[in-house]
């Protein structure tokens, strides 16, 4: 009897331990589930009877892997015991932190009968550990990041722009007048103007990109990595500079209130090896300042030859987007030839002349196009215009049988729809499909090769030919050629132009010619501009030609003089050979 009570007493005072604030969980020897405690129920919101008997892992997380429960094992057999924080999944699937302490119990032969596990759910720690980290790196009003932070992440960026040799940029964003309308209509309004420029300028940049909160209405921003090029970087952060003074300077609509506010902006590049942090960050203030002095609502970068290029790159990028409009574009035609000097077509070569500026030529402002939407609008634009003359011609017997060459940019041909505006334009002007020759760029198949080789068949069910530009500069490749439903290669003018003058040029433009062939394929060479070029060509068997040695670029009129000479000149009356493509 006296033994019974001592027995009574044991378990009682093992009831009431196993009653804590920690929560207990004791499994068999397979691990299985046979006694949980209250502070386990509360936790993971299960009851006795949905565990009882279950295997402890369905309330895996999944968020460890397989080695981290095999070290765990290993340890719990070999030392009987395994402690670590663990993440596992309540009832509800909530993923919690816990601080767990797992035992083996071993009888008297030393043999495991149970495991006893011992853990904290971390949640409310973990929660005050990230208050007190968003109070020490965070502002509290828009949630960015605030200078300490800032200054933390700008270190680790010039470090790595160092080894990299990569340039940077910080960009300070001063609000204008924000002090007037904080007086005028209260701070409550100007906390919500602050929290959705926030938004703007994260909307704005990469996820890699910081944005922070420096003071009362001051935003920095650190671009990293952009470009080993200064002068392509101070481009490529101009645009984003832009593009946040746009972003900010559109109105804020607050409980019935619109509210108008702009922004300047001061730039600074850096490489990570030239100047301090302080001193960056001075030179985006004092750049930000020439920003408000110049009225406001603008950018200026610190270096003013950077300042300058930006300017000037938006001044044409403006300009541009009114070329057509005011139309200042024009095409020009340069002649195309066979092997027998006979006229094939032309290629279609984009010229602007600006009131201002005089000619502009392709290399200056294709690039500040493709840099943005221009592009699409321009080469809409050059592909109706080149379909127009193509149907003038086809009413005359001595050029209806003209090929017209037009370049096509990646981003042109991305377009979804490209496909049907190619079809709609031929059927406007109704143009035999044939006559048309579309060239692309090696750079199209960088993006979707499956999509872009459906999209060229799509083309060649129209009728329409075509043809690879600057062939052998960019990714030329055997498989992709094997793909695409090409009728031409043509080579590119820096090689044609220095086959008489450095032998792997000439062996290049040698094995493009015999490549082509292979392949069954037309091949022209650009750039054609001395006999020495033209005899080493024709030796080569290349097909066809076009270059200064046959005529520049024209005027439509001034080419069509040029056919009808080169046609007295060949017969005493004009005929045209007939194309390849055809």
């Amino acid at each position: 009897m006296e033994f019974k009570t001592e027995v009574d007493e044991a378990l009682r005072i093992s009831d009431v331990a196993f009653e804590t604030n920690d929560a207990i969980m004791i499994t068999d020897a397979d691990a299985n589930i046979i006694r949980v405690n209250q502070a386990f129920l509360d936790t993971t919101g299960y009851s006795s009877e949905e565990v009882i008997g279950k295997n402890p892992r369905m309330m895996n997380s999944g968020m460890h892997d397989k080695a981290f429960y095999s070290e765990m094992w290993q340890q719990l057999l070999h030392n009987g015991y395994w402690s670590g924080e663990i993440f596992d999944k309540r009832k509800n699937g909530e993923i919690y932190p816990k601080w767990a302490k797992i035992t083996a119990v071993k009888n008297e032969l030393q043999k495991i009968t149970h495991y006893v596990a011992v853990f904290n759910d971390l949640s409310e720690r973990k929660r005050s550990e990230e208050e007190i980290r968003n109070l020490a790196f965070y502002d509290s009003l828009t949630k960015l990041p605030n200078r300490h932070l800032f200054l933390d992440r700008f270190s680790a960026a010039l470090a790595s722009a160092s080894r990299l040799n990569k340039f940077g940029a910080i960009l300070l964003i001063d609000l204008d007048r924000f002090k007037i309308l904080n007086d005028t209509l209260g701070h409550d309004y100007g906390d919500l103007l602050l929290i959705e420029v926030a938004i703007r300028l994260k909307a704005c940049v990469r996820e890699i990109d910081t944005v922070a909160r420096l003071s009362a209405d001051e935003f920095v921003m650190l671009i990293g990595d952009v470009s080993d090029n200064p002068d392509d970087t101070s481009l490529k952060v101009g645009l984003i500079a832009e593009k946040i003074r746009e972003s900010l300077a559109r109105p804020y609509y607050f409980n019935g209130h619109q509210l108008l506010s702009s922004s300047s902006i001061g730039v600074c590049l850096y490489n990570g090896n030239e100047k301090s942090i302080e001193e960056l960050v001075q030179h985006a203030e004092m750049a930000m300042y020439q920003a408000k002095s110049a009225g406001r609502n603008s950018i200026r970068f610190f270096d003013p030859v950077m300042q300058h290029k930006v300017t000037s790159h938006a001044a044409m990028e403006n300009d541009l987007s009114h070329a057509i409009a005011q139309q200042q574009l024009h095409l020009f035609y340069q002649m195309q030839v066979d092997i027998n000097h006979r006229p094939l077509g032309a290629e279609a070569l984009l010229r602007w002349f600006h009131p201002e500026r005089g000619l502009v030529l392709p290399s200056l402002f294709i690039p500040i196009a493709e840099e943005s939407t221009l592009i699409l609008e321009i080469g809409h634009w050059v592909l109706d215009t080149a379909c127009r003359q193509l149907s003038i011609w086809a009413q005359s017997e001595q050029t209806r049988d003209l090929t017209l060459a037009v370049n096509v940019s990646a981003k042109q041909f991305a377009v979804p729809d490209f496909v049907d505006q190619v079809a709609d334009v031929l059927k406007t002007h109704k143009v035999n499909p044939a006559r048309l020759k579309l060239e692309l760029t090696e750079s199209v198949m960088l993006e979707d090769m499956s999509s872009t080789v459906e999209k060229m068949h799509a083309l060649k069910a129209l009728g329409v030919g075509l043809a690879m530009d600057d062939f052998g500069i960019g990714y030329s490749s055997l498989s992709y050629l094997k793909q695409l439903p090409l009728d031409q290669l043509k080579i590119d003018q820096g090689f044609v132009q220095g086959i008489t003058k450095d032998g792997s040029d000439a062996m290049l433009v040698q094995t493009i010619i015999d490549l082509a062939t292979n392949f069954r394929l037309n091949v022209i060479a650009e750039g054609v501009e001395t006999q020495a070029q033209l005899t080493f060509l024709k030796h080569h068997e290349c097909m066809a030609f076009q270059g200064f040695l046959f005529g520049k670029a024209l005027p439509v009129n001034e080419f069509e003089r040029l056919l009808h000479r080169i046609a007295n000149d060949l017969t005493g009356s004009f005929r045209i050979f007939k194309p390849f493509l055809m």
